[in-house]
């Protein structure tokens, strides 16, 4: 399931107390969908890594009242209100502290402490087949939930690297090599997910020096992923200037092969305004369609405004059978 069909899936879950697994590769960005539901319904988000749990601390320590042992609840466990209850990694955990979820996730009991009516149980991992660090999960907790199998889209994830500021650069090459979005590679130290690329944002925004920056990026994505990356960084680095085309968008020269295509769309949608979408418009007709609606829809994204545009309604006019 795309990461809209998950968020759409969580709120149906949520509503119904229905316990609910995802499964997805590391890094793909279970957690982070996970986080934005809570957010939008402004639940409180109890993150419990249960990786780095014992059984004990589940159930918590005994001790004496009146003559007779009662178990002291941890305090990672919710006591009244309303949120999400969220046991990441719960399949990496060790066998006995998965066994002392049964009741948790059933029963929203453990012990004698009961989970609060306002709050759900969602619990995500990595697939066995993606040879993480997993611990085979038993049958009898694994039917105490929904399975949810989480999938990385290029466009889903395109749209929320612009609002996270994600490095235009970035955008525009996993456009151009989206299998390299997420290409889990067990034996390599480093490889490519959506959240390394997130890294190699944040490298490029540290302004690296050309010594360095290759093996920074190699050291987020791998080696593989960066060679072709810098490949890449080297064609977006030497584009038609884009306040140039800005100034003049009639005459500036289009680039003639698809990665600098990709690479001059992303940027102008980077740099476009209220103010300047007349003139994007205009360089964006010259072209293909393909990129032209990739740079329009991008820049809208960043700045709803840019949808008052005379030059957003001439587009919207020309572009109708695709938006349709």
């Amino acid at each position: 399931m795309k990461p809209s069909d998950i968020s759409e899936a969580l709120n149906g879950l949520i509503d119904a107390r229905q316990s609910v697994f995802i499964w997805g590769g590391p890094g793909v960005g279970k957690s982070g969908v996970v986080r934005q539901v809570a957010e939008r319904r402004s639940l409180p988000l109890r993150d419990v890594r249960a990786l780095l749990l014992d059984p004990v601390d589940l159930r918590g320590l005994p001790y004496l009242s009146e003559g007779r042992s009662k178990w002291a609840t941890p305090d990672f466990l919710p006591q009244d209100g309303a949120g999400v209850l969220f046991l990441d990694e719960l399949n990496a955990a060790p066998a006995m502290v998965q066994a002392s979820c049964y009741q948790l996730v059933l029963d929203r009991k453990l012990g004698e402490y009961v989970l609060p009516e306002g709050w759900s149980i969602i619990a995500a991992g990595n697939r066995d087949s993606d040879r993480a660090v997993t611990s085979r999960m038993p049958t009898p907790l694994r039917n105490r939930f929904v399975h949810l199998d989480f999938e990385v889209d290029i466009q889903e994830w395109s749209a929320w690297a612009i609002q996270a500021k994600i490095r235009p650069e970035v955008i525009a090459f996993l456009r151009f090599r989206p299998a390299l979005l997420s290409a889990f590679e067990r034996d390599n130290n480093a490889f490519p997910s959506p959240r390394s690329w997130e890294f190699v944002s944040r490298i490029l925004n540290s302004n690296p020096t050309a010594k360095i920056e290759h093996e920074l990026i190699a050291g987020a994505v791998g080696a593989g992923a960066a060679t072709e990356f810098s490949a890449f960084l080297s064609t977006f680095r030497n584009l038609p200037n884009i306040d140039a085309i800005l100034l003049n968008p009639h005459q500036e020269p289009v680039p003639d092969n698809a990665a600098a295509q990709f690479a001059v769309a992303t940027a102008l949608a980077h740099r476009a305004s209220d103010i300047n979408f007349d003139r994007v418009y205009q360089y964006l007709k010259r072209m293909p369609t393909e990129f032209n609606v990739l740079a329009v829809r991008d820049a809208s994204l960043r700045d709803p405004n840019i949808r008052h545009t005379a030059g957003y309604t001439a587009w919207a006019v020309e572009n109708h059978n695709v938006l349709a």
